[in-house]
């Protein structure tokens, strides 16, 4: 079983750098794919209220047999349930959902900026992680003027920052920003979703040298980029061909060629982004 590189956030609490998300997995069927990435040995879980698939997710890990401290759990809070009283009640849905006492990783899901509630609810999520109810607590697609006013107006640094990224959208800036600051860069979509990336020339040619996939290759960039990265699949030959990433490396001249593909953003943007 390969050996994943191990993240310390800003509060010292460590995460495996490569874990598995479940977004638009269906709830009737998600146990069963994160039931093979546990098998194939991921142990870090993405999932978030507005995916609805919650309780599949904590039933997997129930079934699993391992204990709950080998487990790194993240969950997101959904726009609607935004202000500091409906966040509390949130979270307590979710670790109802998980079956869980404890999650490791509570995010804000989107800043949502027209509603003007993210401000309270950090301080909720603040109240949720001094009683030790989260390990750790943090945001997702965040911009760096949101995480400047968090920074300005509450106590609590933002462990994680969850934000759409891959080669063609490589958030230099809010990477930069995020590493000095002591946050923690997650990628969602570390793939594109496949628009364009995988079949690409340019990827094709390095994956041919190490023989290895293209997607092995994007996520191994995520990798040495410092990335956490939470690929997801429900094939159980791409969930383990997405872990096995450990053993080869790409040479600087091979990064910088694909950061500098081209792209552009695929998802919705956190300056207009409220609800489905």
């Amino acid at each position: 079983m390969a050996v994943v590189p191990i993240l310390a956030l800003n509060n010292g609490v460590e995460l495996p750098q490569l874990g598995f998300g479940v977004f638009q997995v269906p709830p009737e069927e998600v146990v069963e794919p994160v039931a093979s990435a546990l098998a194939t040995g991921y142990r870090l879980f993405d999932t978030a209220a507005g995916y609805g698939n919650e309780e599949g997710v904590g039933r997997a890990i129930v079934s699993s047999g391992l204990s709950r401290d080998e487990v790194f759990v993240t969950t997101k809070l959904w726009n609607l349930d935004q202000g500091y009283n409906e966040t509390l009640a949130a979270f307590d849905r979710s670790l109802t959902a998980l079956g869980m006492d404890v999650i490791d990783l509570y995010l804000i899901h989107w800043p949502v900026p027209q509603r003007d509630r993210y401000v309270a609810t950090w301080r909720a999520l603040e109240k949720i992680y001094a009683e030790g109810r989260a390990r750790a607590i943090g945001v997702s697609n965040f911009r760096v003027v949101d995480l400047e006013r968090l920074a300005d107006e509450t106590d609590v640094v933002p462990a994680v920052n969850q934000i759409e990224l891959h080669p063609g959208f490589d958030q230099a800036e809010l990477r930069a920003y995020h590493a000095g600051h002591g946050i923690v860069t997650e990628a969602w979509s570390p793939l594109r979703q496949g628009f364009g990336l995988l079949d690409n020339q340019v990827v094709l040619t390095i994956a041919s040298a190490h023989g290895t996939s293209a997607a092995q290759v994007v996520l191994r960039w995520h990798i040495q980029l410092g990335n956490m990265v939470i690929p997801k699949s429900v094939t159980p030959e791409r969930i383990r061909a997405n872990f096995a990433i450990f053993d080869f490396e790409l040479s600087p001249e091979e990064m910088a060629a694909i950061s500098g593909l081209p792209g552009g953003r695929i998802g919705p943007h956190p300056d207009t982004f409220e609800t489905p």
